[in-house]
């Protein structure tokens, strides 16, 4: 196995089959969060999109390596995995911290190439250009960190309640939160491509206004909605997601044929 595809197969995985020629959706978890938890959005999208599903450093199989603490090294590591892909359609969905990655890696796609990134979809987070100063969950002891997630109701009962399982997650928690917080947007990025934005109403973390904000960050179309549930509410709205993640990338596609020549 050459250095590219080792790379390539720790950082993208996939839990089904598509055919060859499929537009790809590439899933980028929150953070503490991992490649299967996009496993019933692959089940529901598959075959009629390549879902393709992030897998961080520092957790499950790649919990010996030493998780990455800027968003920055993680889109670098992505857009590297994404190297080894067939060139063509892509799109990027990210949840919470995955939205802000998504945002990220989708800069390096259109500044240096290697895919057609049709659309970013950001699920449960603000905008890059609206940041919480109160905010600092890195900061905290282990005790808080473990406090936040339990809070936010996102994580496998079965691992909050294995004290030692959690303990192992912490490290890449801790560096995930540091990730997502101590990033700042630069002012004179933008995208090209369209913007979807996903919420959960009653979402602690996102105003519907600092959602909305995702429009300043893209010269093409941008579409928001909102679905009942707080910060996870994609466990309890998985049919109603799925269904607006299938209308982003047709409007994704139509935006995209209409400016080809």
């Amino acid at each position: 196995m050459s250095a590219a595809s080792g790379h390539h197969e720790r950082w993208l995985r996939r839990f089904e089959p598509a055919p060859e020629g499929a537009a790809r959706l590439l899933a980028l978890p929150h953070a503490g969060g991992s490649a299967p938890y996009f496993l019933p959005l692959a089940r529901a999208l598959t075959p009629e999109l390549d879902v393709v599903c992030a897998q961080y450093p520092g957790r499950q199989d790649r919990y010996r390596e030493k998780p990455l603490d800027t968003i920055e090294a993680l889109a670098d590591g992505l857009f590297e995995a994404l190297a080894s892909e067939p060139a063509g359609p892509l799109v990027l969905f990210g949840h919470s911290m995955g939205a802000v990655l998504a945002y990220e890696l989708g800069l390096r796609i259109e500044r240096q190439g290697g895919a057609d990134l049709l659309g970013v979809i950001a699920s449960g987070r603000r905008a890059p250009t609206r940041h919480r100063a109160e905010e600092a969950v890195h900061l905290r002891d282990d005790d808080g960190i473990i406090a936040e997630i339990r809070a936010l109701n996102g994580t496998d009962p079965g691992v909050l309640n294995d004290d030692e399982l959690l303990r192992m997650a912490l490290p890449a928690l801790r560096a995930d939160y540091r990730a997502v917080e101590t990033y700042r947007h630069r002012p004179e990025e933008r995208l090209r491509a369209p913007v979807s934005v996903l919420t959960g109403e009653s979402d602690p973390h996102v105003t519907q206004e600092e959602a909305r904000a995702w429009q300043e960050l893209t010269d093409g179309a941008f579409r928001y909605q909102s679905f009942p549930g707080g910060h996870f509410y994609l466990g309890t709205q998985q049919a109603a997601v799925t269904e607006a993640i299938r209308q982003s990338v047709a409007a994704f596609r139509s935006a995209a044929a209409s400016v080809k020549p």
